[in-house]
């Protein structure tokens, strides 16, 4: 049987290198998810539900031993009913077709719940339209979308045993999102999934960030030391490790700034020297073509080009240079070349990666990687860019985290949805246990190895039913009182089980 489960944000930054704000930002008074000591979601109240028409999206069994995740559509009006059942189909598609959540999708349901905003679109500069859960940016800038009207979404939350985790859909085609007791995201066909399955990541399976600059570093994919490495299990060269992969952060900027073409911005950091290669990251919005704009570093040209298909909305570029940088002081530089998009285009964030020559730039090479802080204090990562707790365009989670995403998917959820019992001619019992379809019992097939084990038994003298061993089904024989059946699921990309949840026991009455 599903249990209540807790809530809880992870994504919160601030100021980094000079002082600016990060990716993310704290969610204030909703951030403890708790009120008088109730999860937030739980607490009652006296908030009625907005009125709502709830369609399945991804239904994979009942809500009682399913993780539900609902999405809940702002800003859409009553003629765009269609397009925000559309808009969550398309979220829900894009996260469990081939990556990021397929191989745990029979543990998932999603559904979409719509309610008519008066306005549509979501709110800029601070300021909510009229709409259902009030969702607004906090200025124009692309990043965190936040919500005005918790208490209305908690109580269409209350309204359906489908939400365990709430999802506010903003009608917006631009990059935005935030993580939390709700989490928040935009339409972007470029962005929207992305910034989802990051946040998601969040709130499931209960880790902190990858990327650098941010204030909360913790869980299954966050190591303080190397003394203590929760995914020692996962090192590519165990043999080797504990081997620090030697890297620096020379700068990191969130300049949130709109650009103009009579002047460029730059900013001077230190290098020193001692260092293969290097790595300009940043990201953009309302760009147009790529004689937009010229990225700069000590004055040569890096060769930006813009990705077609994002238009003006924000993208996060990477260009990986295969030299180090001299010793000593260096200029970053962006220059905006149309004059046509000024009070448009703006730069939102950089940062310089520096990397020694024994760096392992393998995308699967699972190790420890350094992430550095908004203060500049160092912890530990398992990939380099393959999770997208740390860069939000790869679709797939590292090795750890797929391994918290089952053990926190599985945790609340029974593998046995029910026992079903056919009574036979000579007395006998057909009793069928009807699994989550998972292993031999997946609809869909999974690249990933995984196995479910069945063992049925007689618990008035506890005899094992050797000759039904791994069938779903078994004979009980007459005068037999009560039956048991064991399942244990084994699947590649869980190595650590320390609270046993992979492994379950139902007693069951033999009913005549």
């Amino acid at each position: 049987m599903k249990t209540s489960k807790s809530f809880f944000i992870l994504a919160a930054s601030t100021g980094v290198a000079l002082g600016q704000f990060c990716e993310h930002q704290w969610e204030g008074s909703f951030a403890d998810h708790k009120v008088n000591g109730v999860p937030y979601l739980q607490a009652r109240q006296d908030v009625p539900a907005p009125p709502l028409e709830i369609q399945p999206l991804i239904v994979n069994g009942p809500s009682s031993n399913r993780i539900d995740l609902i999405f809940f559509g702002d800003g859409y009006t009553e003629d765009e009913k269609d397009k925000f059942f559309a808009d969550a189909l398309f979220l829900a598609a894009n996260l469990t077709d081939g990556q990021t959540y397929a191989s745990v999708l029979p543990l998932m349901n999603f559904w979409a719940g719509f309610s008519s905003s008066a306005e549509s679109g979501i709110g800029v500069g601070g300021q909510p339209l009229d709409t259902v859960y009030g969702l607004y940016r906090d200025g124009t800038e692309l990043r965190g979308v936040y919500y005005d009207k918790p208490e209305v979404a908690r109580a269409a939350c209350q309204s359906t045993d489908a939400c365990d985790f709430p999802i506010l859909l903003g009608n917006d085609p631009l990059y935005g999102g935030l993580g939390g007791t709700f989490t928040t995201v935009t339409v972007s066909p470029i962005n929207g999934p992305a910034v989802l399955r990051h946040e998601l990541g969040h709130s499931i399976i209960g880790v902190g960030e990858e990327y650098d600059g941010g204030q909360v570093y913790r869980g299954v994919n966050s190591a303080q030391s190397t003394d203590s490495v929760p995914w020692e299990l996962w090192y590519t060269e165990p043999a080797t490790e504990p081997k620090i992969q030697r890297s620096n952060m020379p700068i990191q900027a969130y300049p949130w700034t709109l650009l103009n073409a009579t002047q460029s911005w730059s900013q001077t950091f230190v290098s020193t020297g001692t260092y293969a290669s290097y790595l300009l990251q940043f990201s953009v919005s309302g760009m147009t073509a790529s004689t937009d704009l010229r990225a700069e570093i000590d004055g040569k040209d890096v060769g930006w080009a813009i990705k077609p298909e994002v238009g003006v909305d924000r993208y996060i570029y990477n260009m990986k240079m295969d030299k180090g940088l001299a010793p000593g002081e260096h200029e970053v530089k962006f220059s905006l070349l149309n004059e046509a998009i000024e009070g448009s285009a703006q730069l939102c964030n950089l940062e310089v990666m520096e990397y020694g020559e024994e760096f392992d730039l393998e995308l699967g090479y699972h190790g420890l990687y350094p992430t550095f802080s908004d203060i500049n204090e160092t912890t530990y990562r398992p990939t380099n860019n393959m999770c997208l707790m740390r860069d939000i365009y790869t679709a797939n989670f590292c090795n750890a985290c797929m391994e918290g995403l089952w053990l926190s998917l599985l945790g609340p959820l029974s593998f046995i949805d029910n026992i079903t019992q056919v009574a036979l001619p000579d007395g006998s019992i057909n009793a069928t246990v009807h699994l989550i379809s998972l292993a031999q019992s997946r609809q869909v097939p999974t690249p990933h190895e995984e196995a479910y084990t069945i063992l049925w038994y007689c618990t008035d003298e506890n005899v094992v039913l050797e000759d039904w061993t791994n069938s779903t089904s078994a004979i009980i024989p007459q005068g037999v009182t009560e039956f048991g059946v064991e399942v244990k699921f084994w699947t590649e990309q869980v190595r650590v089980d320390n609270a046993g949840i992979l492994a379950e026991k139902q007693r069951s009455s033999v009913a005549r």
